[in-house]
């Protein structure tokens, strides 16, 4: 982890993650005390690519354990190659020698949660929308993110070879167990002001000139103004802006190429009959 929050944020720019104050101390914090991070905010907002950037910034491997309700243990951190299993029995049989043990590590298949334990120079371990899983799994995670070790009974207590930074994701579908928060550093990502959007999408759409990034992140905010069903993210503003950029190339008026390209931002047949209901205050003429 950088020595400070300045380095962090210069290494987090130059991988194209422009972070606020309150996410630099945040991650910076998490990494100084090795305690899991869990990002909270409404989708789009960036929390996934915390992880990501991470990863790249640390020279880690990235580990992603979507989650999903039903996920379970055996999902999440390992299993016996039943298969495999099955075939060495028969084998041994057909060549009337001993079966031998069927619970070594030949037959043992890591899930995310292991693999993070044995990555011999660390991990960024990214566990996300865990508001999506079960409870159960919860309880079931508080253990692993107590001691950063597992036990496996045929082999044993298994340790982390080297700590994961982990990253939990929420988009508070549900709320999360207070027994999980105090387990990791909270934080919450709000949507970015007008400023901090500009810069991102100037730095993801190479070439867009300030007054037109300008432009296009307040249609980006009075859109958000509206009665949505779902708000558009940072993911879909600055995909949004490369699609503008490329219909002006091909020589469309920047209105016409912004309502053009609405699909890119709104993802709600109702959201976009209400966007072209307001065209004209969100686009201009």
């Amino acid at each position: 982890m950088p020595a400070d929050r300045e380095t962090l944020g210069r290494k987090l720019g130059a991988q194209g993650y422009l972070a606020d104050e309150g996410l630099l101390t945040a991650v910076h914090l998490a990494g100084v005390l090795g305690l899991p991070l869990l990002l909270e905010g409404e989708p789009g907002v960036g929390k996934t690519e915390v992880a990501n950037v991470l990863a790249r910034v640390l020279g880690r491997e990235l580990i992603r354990l979507q989650c999903y309700e039903g996920l379970d243990a055996s999902q999440a951190l390992y299993e016996w190659d039943y298969p495999k299993q099955l075939l060495s029995l028969r084998a041994a049989e057909v060549e009337g020698r001993g079966v031998g043990d069927l619970y070594r590590e030949e037959f043992l298949l890591q899930r995310p949660l292991l693999r993070a334990l044995r990555a011999a120079s660390g991990a960024v371990l990214l566990i996300d929308e865990i508001d999506r899983a079960d409870s159960e799994f919860e309880a079931f995670l508080l253990e692993f993110l107590g001691d950063y070790q597992i036990t496996v009974p045929e082999l044993g207590t298994i340790r982390a070879a080297s700590e994961p930074f982990v990253v939990l994701t929420s988009n508070r579908t549900r709320e999360l167990h207070d027994a999980l928060k105090r387990r990791c550093l909270y934080h919450w990502i709000p949507f970015p002001d007008a400023e901090r959007e500009q810069a991102i999408i100037q730095a993801q759409a190479p070439g867009l000139d300030e007054r037109s990034a300008a432009q296009l992140v307040a249609a980006v905010h009075r859109i958000r103004g509206l009665a949505l069903l779902k708000r558009p993210g940072i993911a879909e503003s600055t995909t949004w802006a490369r699609g503008v950029q490329a219909l002006t190339r091909e020589g469309a008026s920047r209105p016409e190429a912004m309502r053009r390209a609405a699909g890119l931002l709104v993802k709600h047949e109702e959201d976009l009959a209400l966007v072209s209901r307001h065209a004209r205050e969100v686009f201009g003429d």
